[in-house]
């Protein structure tokens, strides 16, 4: 991989020149910061110190971009747009470090014009030195207040405009998040500002291979800390480290998997179906394959079929449980193969969901993760919120719709579907599903916050809690510490 090289002749730390080439990789190329920086950190010889604050420069940079450059824009002449990229990612460096890190004001302008004169040359040096005094001086006037600083509305008079600002977020993200939460702004601004929080890392026990409590205490034999999760049986948070370090995850009894993911999976194995079973579940959009092994895993082991199954007619004998896993990207496709190594009953097909290769009618579960914005997972995704536009979700919403009717169509007549989204926004969740469930006679969409693991604790007991006002379950990070992943439960009926 290669990113902008510095160039001879200026000096600067090592933690900033990373961050700084981080920077330049997301915007000459696009490339994806959770992915570069771990592979840049593995590359260099960093004490524990800088790989720390190369990690916090580089997400908090990337995550406060329009913030910053809003900062940079009050006191230059010309828009910070204009100015020559590689300048305009260390002068971020440089604001993020005035105006959200303990780095002395003097400290955070010397290190970032040491940084310019490495990495650009001498010609910008006094221009960079200029730009990040003004800063550091604006800064002090409004004693880091940023809704001062960048003269925020008044949260009364216009709450999407004042969350932007001090959140940090294109507004009509804040709107997207707002009518989420049906208004409420003291939750969207908590939801907001969960964005900006460093994700724990979530590990699913792969049922019949090994538990959450053995997990926990591998965790603990290897000096990592990790406690079961709060809502998954399957679930263990890790505190840090490597998870890689775990035997369980390099044998592949383990993965890495965002708690949410996981009980979105789980409500589609537990909700019951009606009538006579085929045995089939089916993922229609697999790819990478987590919540397809977690899948497969529950049918090798036989959870939670005693209460996932209506009494079969006549007293027949259950068929064998299958899963099929369809990915139409060839990559994708293999990862998907990839986890469900190890599990006979299952098998891993490149396929687009839209036109699955099993008749109609014969799966008694599907699954169908749609594509989506990931606007449920900014957190682990710094420069999103930043790529992001409603054009995307546009875009989407066509595919969406098609992959649910594809979904509803394969499933048979007592059998159950999952649309799940990494999103809170309505037009891709909520609106998809009534839109589609409108417009056929076949469709009953059921309230997925009383089936498992939602019908109890830690979201209530017996009774919906703190997943919104249903049928359909919105999970939060700010609420439940998961992804904001989106379910809703359909069950497909006789015409």
């Amino acid at each position: 991989m290669s990113v902008s090289a510095p160039r001879r002749g200026g000096t600067t730390d090592p933690a900033r020149l990373l961050a700084w080439e981080v920077l330049r990789a997301v915007d000459e190329r696009g490339a994806y910061a959770n992915l570069l920086l771990p592979a840049l950190l593995s590359g260099r010889r960093l004490s524990p110190r800088d790989r720390g604050f190369a990690t916090e420069l580089t997400y908090g940079s990337l995550r406060a971009q329009g913030t910053l450059d809003g900062v940079l824009d009050t006191v230059t002449s010309r828009p910070v747009a204009s100015v020559d990229p590689p300048v305009r990612d260390a002068l971020r460096l440089g604001a993020y470090q005035l105006l959200s890190t303990r780095v002395p004001p003097r400290a955070a302008v010397a290190s970032t014009v040491d940084l310019v004169r490495a990495t650009c040359g001498e010609r910008p040096v006094r221009f960079a030195n200029a730009v990040l005094r003004r800063v550091a001086a604006r800064i002090e006037a409004a004693a880091g207040d940023i809704a001062v600083l960048l003269s925020a509305p008044d949260i009364a008079e216009d709450p999407a405009g004042h969350l932007a600002v001090v959140t940090a977020h294109p507004r009509w993200i804040v709107d997207v998040v707002l009518d989420a939460l049906g208004g409420d702004v003291a939750g969207a601004h908590a939801a907001l500002a969960a964005n900006d929080t460093r994700p724990a890392v979530h590990l699913v026990a792969r049922p019949g291979r090994i538990d959450a409590e053995a997990l926990v205490a591998q965790a603990a034999s290897v000096g990592l800390g990790a406690r079961r999760g709060a809502g998954s049986p399957y679930a263990v948070h890790l505190d840090g480290g490597d998870p890689g370090s775990l035997p369980a995850v390099a044998a592949g009894d383990a993965s890495v998997q965002d708690e949410g993911s996981q009980l979105v999976t789980l409500a589609l194995a537990s909700v019951p179906t009606i009538g006579r079973d085929t045995g089939l579940t089916v993922d229609l959009c697999a790819g990478p394959g987590g919540k397809a092994a977690l899948l497969a895993a529950l049918q090798a082991v036989g959870e939670p079929a005693e209460t996932a199954r209506e009494p079969a007619a006549g007293g027949h004998r259950p068929p064998p449980a299958r899963l099929l896993a369809l990915e139409p990207r060839a990559a994708r496709a293999g990862l998907v193969a990839a986890s469900l190594a190890g599990f006979p009953a299952a098998l891993a097909v490149r396929a687009d969901g839209r036109f699955p290769p099993v008749r109609p009618g014969m799966a008694d579960r599907v699954l169908v993760d749609v594509p989506c914005s990931g606007l449920g997972a900014l957190r682990r995704r710094p420069e999103a919120r930043w790529r992001r536009t409603p054009a995307d979700v546009a875009a989407l919403v066509p595919l969406q719709r098609q992959l649910l009717v594809a979904a509803l169509d394969l499933v048979r007549p007592g059998g159950a579907v999952a649309y799940v989204t990494c999103s809170p926004h309505p037009e891709e969740t909520s609106e998809v599903v009534t839109a589609i469930a409108q417009q056929r006679g076949d469709v009953a969409i059921l309230d997925a916050r009383r089936c498992p693991p939602f019908a109890g604790p830690p979201f209530g007991d017996g009774a919906p809690g703190g997943l919104g006002d249903g049928p359909f379950v919105q999970l939060w990070p700010h609420l439940h510490g998961t992804d904001a992943m989106f379910l809703a439960l359909l069950r497909r009926a006789d015409r």
